[in-house]
């Protein structure tokens, strides 16, 4: 039997698994199906996303992982495949914080009514925990327009390390991660 001990608390940008084969990684996989083990799942999914899998493998592995270990799948874990969370993990690596008690998040909003690219992503800061802060946007309580009405889910994973920041530092990188993430091409809500 194949095992690779994964930390159950690894950020998914350490990458965990980046220095394994594809064959290694898919046999994992299987692994991970069979023992419902969630959050190797997922690391499994995140290394091939992040190595430029095709779309239909990786919603197709989203879907075998959902389906078999879905109380063990970590929330930082997309729902579905998204062309530019490499690159959305990349631009966000570029920013540090000292702690404190703010929190930078992206929500992924869909636009698939507008075009090519069928997502967008929302750039915030609250005091609360990003999940938290998407239920209160869906709610109707100090909601921006864009996540009220296209918000889809919240991309913890490429923002994991910008969590309990300085408020003055989350304002300064709320705007600039924003800004750059336009400037890479993507649809970018928020970010004032």
């Amino acid at each position: 039997m194949l095992t690779h001990a994964i930390d159950t608390k690894a950020s998914p940008a350490a990458r965990p698994l980046g220095l394994l084969r594809e064959n290694a990684i898919d046999a994992l996989f299987q692994s991970a199906l069979s023992g419902a083990d969630g959050i190797t799942g997922a690391h499994c999914i995140h290394e091939r996303w992040m190595r430029g899998d095709m779309s239909a493998n990786i919603d197709r592995a989203l879907e075998q992982l959902w389906r078999q270990a879905a109380d063990s799948i970590p929330d930082w874990l997309p729902m579905r495949h998204i062309q530019w969370l490499p690159l959305a993990y990349e631009v966000s690596a570029r920013f540090r914080a000292n702690a404190g008690r703010s929190n930078i998040y992206l929500v992924l909003l869909d636009y698939s009514d507008r075009g090519a690219e069928p997502y967008g992503v929302y750039v915030g800061m609250s005091h609360y925990a990003p999940a938290v802060r998407f239920d209160q946007h869906k709610a109707g309580i100090r909601a921006a327009g864009s996540v009220l009405k296209r918000g889809l889910e919240v991309l913890t994973g490429p923002t994991l390390h910008l969590q309990n920041i300085g408020r003055a530092q989350a304002t300064r990188i709320e705007e600039q991660l924003a800004q750059t993430l336009r400037d890479e091409g993507l649809f970018v809500r928020g970010g004032h």
